[in-house]
């Protein structure tokens, strides 16, 4: 199994790095656990399973890519 990590914009920056790959993972909530060793996930963080929003409980499979992002703002 192998799933794909990805942390944009400020997220990036706190955790020290772009993207992980993982073995597994069942969620995108344990894929951020293991890809941070553990960091503490900020309240409004929004996470994304394949390009779609997803939930932190949302199911990860063999081959997903999870995005984990600061909300977007424009104007």
């Amino acid at each position: 199994m192998s799933i794909q990590v990805k942390f944009f914009a400020s997220l990036r920056d706190k955790i020290g790095k772009a993207d992980i790959e993982l073995d597994a993972a069942k969620d995108p909530a344990e894929a951020w656990t293991l890809a941070t060793d553990n960091a503490p996930r900020p309240d409004n963080i929004l996470v994304a399973v394949n390009l779609d929003y997803a939930r932190f409980d949302t199911p990860v499979k063999d081959g997903d890519e999870v995005a984990f992002f600061p909300p977007v703002t424009g104007g």
